[in-house]
């Protein structure tokens, strides 16, 4: 493993990067009104989209089923007694439904994973080479275009469909390698954590209105209108993305002298001066880059846990209906995207403002975001029936996961920036694999469907966070490592916080 970067908590209490002498002419410029922040706003409306094409199939797949051939599943078989939902009247749509079995519908829900973690190392390797902006661009347009193919490709039968999916996951692949590859030219090192949270934030909204919104789409018009809609959604983001974002501060026509001295110069001594060079060797063996893995490995899992799983927990062992109920399965979500925001601004304010080692806040955060959800999942296990109970746990167990971002999620950017999405792309392959296994062992173990079983799954989640958090907090960093610099002026960065 790399040990010449290896940093403590005291070589690191050094005063924030503006406040040295080598940066004392670099003047902050504000942030009203900036393009970096117009960029943040852009790429978190952009993580809208990718997060609503991600998700809203598993809302549209109960009226794509046909109900006569499906196992017969109400609320009289939940766990707990069935909460009262409002009666609403019948409907009479002419989309088109399809006898599924289970099998193929877990093929269908899981296929997109399969290519996404196709096109995650290559496309941080593409966007470091080639620039990030139309590799971002056409990763979502493609899924866009695939999206709105989907009504056309389940018609014609599950395996099209399938394949649609697969395309959507590679097409998606490329987005977080490629916004980090954005950011390391765009984020000045004091202000990263508030502009990847600003950015991120998109994931979650997309999550939380998703949800809900695909649940009401399905009910008063018909299943194919969801993709209709959130393609729209996902055209008019490209347009945007395509007149007004641009790889970096200097190739940005509209960008003001002020601004672009003050990203360009801050960034200074963080990025590698040899272009197309990549550091394997260094990059492999690097101990904070594992650390990274084992943490977002380890988040995902309780991640991808809630996000597949929880309609089913609500609707089979609480009684409630995701349709019917859409918000609640939501609303962790938006608590995640309002903690991720605020730690954003807390984590730079104690950077900047309290001088306090990039390492330290790295690791605080991490915690914080990593076992607090794991205490709160297991919590919602032991909840028995308590409907409000269950959902104030898994709403606070989501929502301090949000507290992550600031954390291990934008280490990346510390240890490596210019090879920051190259190293996103091989953390999120590693963490793309509990989106694949997780769901179907926790199904295998919840094959009664009792409290007990679920309690089983979320201690397991649980578990797997404490353990990631800990390696983290053991083996993280938070400088630009000597493989990440090509240079020997290079040598000046060690003393970066």
């Amino acid at each position: 493993m790399e040990s010449r970067g290896s940093d403590t908590e005291e070589e690191e209490q050094q005063t924030p990067l503006l406040h040295r002498g080598h940066e004392g002419n670099v003047q902050k410029a504000p942030a009203c009104c900036s393009t970096r922040y117009l960029l943040a706003l852009l790429s978190s409306y952009g993580f809208f989209v990718v997060y609503s094409l991600r998700v809203n199939l598993s809302v549209a797949m109960v009226d794509m089923l046909n109900a006569t051939h499906q196992p017969h599943t109400n609320h009289s078989t939940s766990v707990c007694a069935p909460h009262p939902s409002p009666q609403r009247p019948g409907r009479n749509h002419s989309a088109s439904v399809y006898d599924w079995d289970v099998e193929t519908q877990g093929w269908i829900l899981g296929s997109f994973f399969y290519g996404y973690i196709f096109t995650q190392i290559p496309g941080g390797y593409l966007a470091s080479r080639f620039g990030p902006k139309w590799l971002l661009g056409f990763g979502i347009l493609g899924t866009v275009v695939f999206t709105l193919l989907t009504p056309l490709a389940a018609d014609l039968g599950a395996g099209y469909l399938i394949a649609v999916r697969v395309l959507e996951g590679i097409g998606e692949g490329v987005t977080f390698p490629a916004m980090y590859s954005m950011w390391a030219a765009w984020a000045p090192p004091l202000e990263r954590s508030r502009l990847l949270s600003i950015s991120y934030i998109g994931a979650q909204l997309g999550t939380v209105v998703s949800l809900p919104l695909s649940g009401e789409i399905c009910f008063y018009l018909d299943w194919t209108y969801v993709f209709y809609v959130f393609g729209a959604v996902g055209l008019l983001w490209f347009v945007l993305w395509a007149l007004l974002a641009f790889d970096s501060p200097n190739s940005h026509p509209w960008i003001s002298e002020r601004e672009r001295l003050y990203i360009v110069g801050s960034l200074k001594n963080e990025l590698s001066p040899s272009g197309g060079h990549v550091p394997w060797r260094g990059i492999v063996t690097s101990r904070p880059l594992l650390a990274i893995v084992v943490a977002h490995f380890s988040y995902n899992w309780t991640f991808y846990t809630l996000l597949t799983l929880l309609p089913t927990y609500m609707s089979d062992v609480l009684g409630f209906s995701i349709q019917q109920n859409g918000m609640l399965s939501a609303l962790p979500y938006l608590g995640c995207a309002v903690c991720a925001v605020l730690s954003g601004q807390l984590a730079d304010y104690l950077r900047e403002k309290c001088s306090y080692p990039t390492v330290t806040v790295r690791k605080t955060f991490t915690i914080i975001g990593m076992i607090g959800p794991g205490i709160f999942l297991v919590a919602a296990g032991y909840t028995g029936c308590n409907y409000t109970l269950a959902i104030a746990f898994l709403t606070i167990s989501s929502s301090l996961g949000g507290v992550s971002s600031s954390g291990f999620n934008i280490n990346h950017l510390d240890i490596a920036p210019s090879y920051s999405g190259i190293l996103l792309g091989i953390t999120n392959s590693f963490a793309t694999i509990p989106g694949m296994v997780g769901p179907l062992i926790a199904r295998s173990l919840t094959a009664n469907n009792t409290i007990e079983e679920w309690q089983t799954v979320f201690f397991i989640a649980g578990a797997i966070n404490v353990f990631g958090a800990t390696f983290y907090t053991l083996f993280g960093q938070g400088r630009v490592q000597p493989w990440a610099l090509q240079a020997p002026h290079s040598k000046s960065v060690l003393n970066q916080s």
